[in-house]
């Protein structure tokens, strides 16, 4: 939704929810871990009253444990906190699920996969950063393919059963290439509200 029009936001939800995208995904930004502001609940409880598909917030500020009551309140099926967030991962997780959330674990794409070693198993999702988060519209980083494989292999290896998630400078020429080594769910924000057909763009992402 980062991508969205905001002057014509519950338009873009409504669109969204006619499309074949299997979940919205929420980028919240604080300004401190990254250098953005994004939106707050305000607008998220807007966007969840409107939204028919599953919420995938994705949280990069510090301290996300601080808000799983208000990201479950939304009606939250996937809440995705960063690696580099959370002193006490393996607890964040923990609590995430207690909540009755699916919990995801987001790396920036200076972070190696194996930093989720012991912790793979008990996450539902990962997400691998296509570029350094804060802002739309970036160029994507090739290495984030050598990741992907790296953690299909980790995920294989240990018997997890996490999805690998792909977010940044997501199109249908990357996003053929990321679904080939092995991601699951890919995030387009850029590639579906700046096409002259959104809802083209998205059918074409999920034939990928």
């Amino acid at each position: 939704m980062l991508s969205a029009d905001f002057s014509h936001l519950a338009d873009d939800i409504e669109m969204l929810n006619r499309s074949e995208a299997d979940w919205i995904h929420l980028d919240i930004m604080d300004g401190v871990f990254v250098p953005n502001i994004s939106f707050g609940f305000p607008v998220l409880k807007h966007v969840a009253a409107l939204a028919a598909k599953p919420l995938d917030v994705h949280l990069m500020i510090v301290e996300p444990q601080k808000f799983i009551p208000e990201i479950k309140d939304l009606g939250t099926m996937m809440m995705n906190v960063h690696y580099e967030a959370c002193v006490h991962l393996h607890r964040v997780i923990g609590a995430i699920k207690e909540a009755g959330m699916k919990a995801g674990v987001t790396l920036n794409p200076s972070t190696p996969v194996m930093m989720l070693s012991d912790v793979i198993r008990d996450v539902d999702l990962v997400l691998l950063m296509g570029v350094n988060p804060g802002f739309g519209g970036q160029k994507f980083i090739e290495h984030t393919l050598v990741k992907v494989r790296q953690l299909r292999e980790m995920i294989e290896r240990s018997g997890s059963g996490a999805l690998i998630e792909v977010d940044g400078g997501v199109n249908l020429a990357t996003g053929r290439r990321l679904v080939a080594a092995g991601a699951d769910v890919l995030v387009a924000g850029n590639a579906v509200f700046s096409a002259d057909d959104p809802l083209e763009a998205i059918h074409c992402l999920k034939t990928l």
